[in-house]
């Protein structure tokens, strides 16, 4: 078996353009990259596949009908959930001005119609590099929970914890995530999806099974609740 492709994370990129040949030609060549590659024509549909797939990267073209790149760039910048996302900006535009303004808004980098898939894939590579957006696979540990996920486990002092799927990902959501407050809606985008419509009391429901798993020497006092705003994953204990 080939060690490379067995070991290397698989990055999905998300291609925004109002063009279908364009993004067919960009899927293609990142396609032979080896990158998973969803697509969108717009910034609309952009924003909901960014919440419900995560992407690792995003091409973004700069001049779209009705919500232009530049634009949506902005908005996830303003985001919590989404500032640190790294977005490389497509343009024709090739003036100074214009790469200023991308760059300013938070574009990792900026590439200038026409340029070759050769260049595209390199500056993928690089923009990915400096980011270090990978795979989590690296086991967290808090207390005695250790949450392993490349074998999918959770164990406290050493014994297996059974979480369901969904109290899984809202576990790994917190373990990555810790020490800050997120509101019922933030969770339930990054953990259900934006796609998918369903009551905040559905967070506070997985929140109190996730509690009743790891309530093992007081493990479940790291997830609190802070009242009228949401929660909080933290090893620093409410008074």
């Amino acid at each position: 078996m080939s060690g490379q492709e067995n070991f290397m994370p698989k990055h999905t990129i998300l291609v925004v353009d109002d063009e279908q040949s364009i993004r067919d030609m960009l899927t293609i060549s990142l396609d032979a990259a080896g990158y998973n590659v969803i697509q969108a024509k717009g910034a609309r549909e952009a924003h909901a596949l960014i919440i419900d797939r995560h992407p690792d990267l995003v091409l973004l073209d700069w001049m779209m009908p009705g919500t232009t790149g530049l634009e949506l760039l902005r908005r996830l910048k303003r985001d919590e959930m989404t500032e640190t996302l790294p977005v490389i900006m497509l343009t024709a535009k090739a003036e100074e001005t214009s790469k200023i303004s991308g760059l300013d808004s938070g574009a990792d980098d900026y590439i200038a119609k026409p340029f070759s898939p050769r260049e595209l894939v390199s500056r993928v590579k690089a923009v990915l590099r400096r980011v270090g957006r990978e795979e989590l696979k690296d086991p967290i540990t808090v207390g005695e929970l250790l949450f392993d996920p490349l074998g999918h486990r959770v164990s406290i002092s050493g014994k297996p914890i059974n979480v369901g799927p969904t109290e899984y990902r809202l576990l790994q959501f917190f373990l990555t995530h810790q020490e800050r407050v997120y509101s019922r809606d933030q969770i339930l985008d990054h953990v259900w999806g934006g796609n998918v419509y369903l009551d905040e009391r559905t967070v506070d429901v997985h929140i109190r099974r996730l509690r009743k798993a790891i309530a093992v020497a007081g493990h479940d006092n790291y997830v609190q609740t802070v009242r009228g705003s949401g929660y909080r994953f933290s090893t620093q204990l409410q008074s």
